[in-house]
């Protein structure tokens, strides 16, 4: 069995994690929610725009 590999030691490493406070995991997580928000409307407003000028050369239907 490999030494650095045992039930004890994963315990011990499972108590040094610093979990986050529940305030923190609120905040990070309306954060990431914004974030995924806001490139989702970016990037449908530049499929729009890309498709609105493609239409305008007379290309796409």
């Amino acid at each position: 069995m490999l030494k650095w590999f045992s039930i004890s030691g994963i315990g011990k490493e499972i108590k040094r994690i610093r979990w986050p406070k529940k305030k923190d995991l609120g905040l990070n997580t309306a954060e990431v929610l914004i974030f995924c928000v806001f490139f989702g409307v970016f990037f449908v407003a530049c499929e729009f725009l890309v498709s609105f000028f493609l239409r305008l050369i007379g290309i796409g239907g």
